[in-house]
Formats: C-alpha cells, structure tokens, sequence
C-alpha cells in the first residue's frame, strides 16, 4: 500500500524540485523589426530572408506555452507601427510552424514595403519601443528574449548615433531586470564602417547590461 501511494504521488506531479526544474519555462521572444529607411531590412531582400532564417533558428525550439510577439517600430506613431503578431507555442502551433511563418514574414518585409502594406518610416525610435515592450513582459515568469532587426542607429528624441559617434542615453531604471537576452541582429549594416558598428556595440551592450539583461549579442552579420 505505501508503494501505492508513493507511484500515485509521482505520477500526479508531487516529485522532487529537480523533477519540477526539469520542465523549461515558457520562453517570450519579442522580435522588433525595425522599418527605418535607413535599415537594410526594408529594401534588401536576400538580407532580408537571411534575417529571417536567423530568427526562425530562434524559435524552433521553444517549449509549450511559450509566446512570440511580433511588432515594428521606426516613427513614435503607433499608427505607423499597426503589425502585431502574438502566437502561443501549442500542440497546435508548434515551433517549426511558428518559426517558418514567422521567417517567410521577416522575408516578405521589402517586399510589403514595395508594396505599402508596411509604410518606411524617417526615424528610428529604438529605445522608445523597448521601453514600451518591457511593458509588456514579465521576466519573473517567463525567459525573455528581446530580438531587433535594425542597424542599432537610434535616430530619435533621446539620441543620435551615426558613424561618427553619438551616445545612448542610460535606462532610467533597470526596465528589463532579470530578462535573458538581448539581440540586435544586422547592427552596423549600411555603414560600411567596422568601427561605427563596433561604437554601435559598446553603446548597446552598456545599454542592455543597465537595462537589466543578463546577455546581449550584437551581430553585423551571421
């Protein structure tokens, strides 16, 4: 009879801790993706599938429960910004098929811009949307990963960083504290420059680390 109840508590969820450690937490992936004129991603397509490729190598493995959000930025104008894409991994949205819609999206950018479905846009408001989006999360529940397709060249009303120079401003607070991971995927591109994409580095990496993140990586390419 104690063999009995010991099987049944087992079986119904009552293991030890590492048992229970060993189910991942449900992953939030926000993929920013940046619609600037000045971004390679809004009229170079081969950049532009590869940029997708990328990400989708982001989001095959995700555990159950996890949730993908997707939403562009460039002008502080939330009606210039009206894409939104949250998707729940499920046994009916499985990460594969999340990962492949969500490439062929990432793909298909030049050419909705080509086409006016998404609208170019003259600034860059990185930071504002990431204030925005650390609204939104919940790292305390969830990993958070934070992926921007953008060249990292803030253009806004807290900063400008061009090839010469230029400084982001520092968080006003740890907005992202305990978030896994930040990632800026084509930073520098369109510049030419390997030293304003390695200033480019700096500034983000000190950004994300007051920020709160316990990983950045900033890629010119891949």
């Amino acid at each position: 009879m104690r063999r009995a109840i010991l099987v049944f508590c087992v079986m119904a969820g009552f293991a030890s801790p590492a048992f229970a450690d060993a189910v991942p937490r449900p992953h939030t992936v926000v993929i920013g993706l940046d619609l600037s004129q000045s971004n390679p991603l809004i009229k170079d397509s081969a950049y532009a599938a590869r940029a997708g490729a990328r990400v989708a190598e982001e989001l095959k493995t995700l555990p159950l429960k996890s949730r993908v959000m997707v939403r562009t930025f460039g002008s502080y104008d939330g009606s210039a910004n009206g894409l939104k894409i949250d998707q729940v991994i499920s046994a009916h949205a499985r990460p594969d098929v999340v990962a492949q819609g969500i490439s062929t999206l990432i793909a298909n950018v030049p050419k909705l811009v080509a086409e006016g479905k998404l609208k170019a846009q003259g600034f860059t408001n990185i930071v504002p949307f990431l204030e925005t989006e650390a609204e939104i999360v919940d790292c305390r529940t969830n990993e958070v990963h934070v992926v921007l397709l953008t060249d990292g060249f803030e253009d806004s009303e807290y900063a400008h960083l061009t090839r010469k120079g230029g400084h982001l401003p520092p968080p006003s607070s740890a907005l992202f504290d305990g978030c896994e991971a930040l990632t800026i995927l084509g930073l520098g591109q369109g510049s030419g420059s390997p030293s304003a994409t390695t200033h480019l580095r700096k500034e983000w990496q000190a950004y994300a680390e007051r920020a709160g993140f316990r990983r950045f990586t900033g890629l010119y390419d891949w």
